[in-house]
């Protein structure tokens, strides 16, 4: 009896609001969030960019320039020579993949800073954040006009509550992965049930103490619940649609064990804030999500 006692895991008390937001405040400012490299952003934003500028600007980066030969090496295998040049690769993936690049390279390097030692399959968990970042462009992008990537960067940051989590709360974000693997409870009650908030709140407070755009902050908070977005629900309802696409299709890890099924994505309440009910345009949306998997793990292959 001794020894099981011994063996048994310490349940952890939940925190209340004033322990987490001490915690919170705390925890490390990710400078990449504000905004990608300005100058960078300036040249993809013009009318007229010129491959070599953009790759001047990309070759000061070392991070970014590994991840660009990467990208284009992967989704251009089948290339006789191997591309090497910066200029080369950035007329071969074109201005939209380079802003992509742009904004999860800092990002990314920030948030594994956070992450620390905490034991949990990091790497799957940034491919499927990238994907559902994908997704949520690709369900967007007949319904959106403008380059500022808004949501682009709330798919990306969608799940940022579990990173802060493991870096403010690392015991608590610990328990959590232990009782989801032995437990039928569902990751928004367990999580709150273990700390006293879900990622969803947690990922909101963190970016709103950033003064990161309300329409980011509301797509963290309610991914799950895009009915609670209020006048920002079109974004966050394309995030709820992606990420259970991207679940569904079992692409990367959310550290979300709960099972997607056909019926839940495509039965997703976000869907109803983005088209009506019998459109051609959500059948068409559909359509290119599934299409748009022949050619995600090439693109994540490069990106993370």
């Amino acid at each position: 009896m001794l020894i099981d006692e011994l063996v048994k895991p310490v349940s952890l008390t939940p925190l209340d609001r004033a322990q987490i937001e001490s915690r919170l405040g705390a925890c490390a400012r990710l400078p990449s969030l504000g905004s990608i490299n300005g100058v960078l952003r300036e040249l993809l934003d013009a009318e007229q960019c010129y491959t070599s500028q953009i790759a001047d600007v990309i070759r000061r980066d070392p991070s970014m320039t590994a991840r660009l030969l990467r990208m284009v090496n992967s989704v251009y295998y089948g290339l006789s020579n191997p591309v090497s040049s910066i200029e080369e690769a950035v007329f071969y993936l074109g201005v939209r993949q380079i802003r992509r690049l742009a904004v999860v390279t800092p990002i990314i390097e920030d948030l594994e800073k956070l992450t620390g030692s905490a034991r949990f399959p990091w790497r799957e968990f940034w491919r499927h954040c990238i994907a559902t970042a994908i997704m949520t462009r690709e369900i967007l992008g007949d319904l959106e006009s403008g380059s500022d990537e808004a949501d682009y960067v709330a798919g990306l940051l969608h799940d940022v509550g579990k990173i802060v989590m493991a870096a403010a709360f690392p015991d608590h974000f610990d328990q959590v992965q232990s009782r989801l693997q032995t437990e039928n409870g569902g990751l928004l009650q367990i999580e709150t049930e273990t700390l006293g908030i879900d990622h969803c709140e947690l990922g909101a407070l963190y970016l709103g103490a950033h003064k990161l755009p309300a329409v980011t902050i509301q797509a963290v908070r309610y991914h799950h619940d895009p009915k609670g977005a209020g006048r920002d629900n079109r974004i966050t309802a394309a995030v709820q649609v992606a990420d259970l696409f991207v679940r569904h299709a079992r692409i990367g890890d959310s550290g979300n064990p709960a099972e997607i099924t056909e019926e839940d994505w495509i039965g997703a309440e976000g869907w109803d804030y983005l088209f009506s009910a019998d459109s051609t345009e959500r059948a068409i949306a559909r359509a290119n999500m599934e299409r748009s998997l022949e050619r995600l793990s090439t693109i994540l292959e490069g990106l993370v």
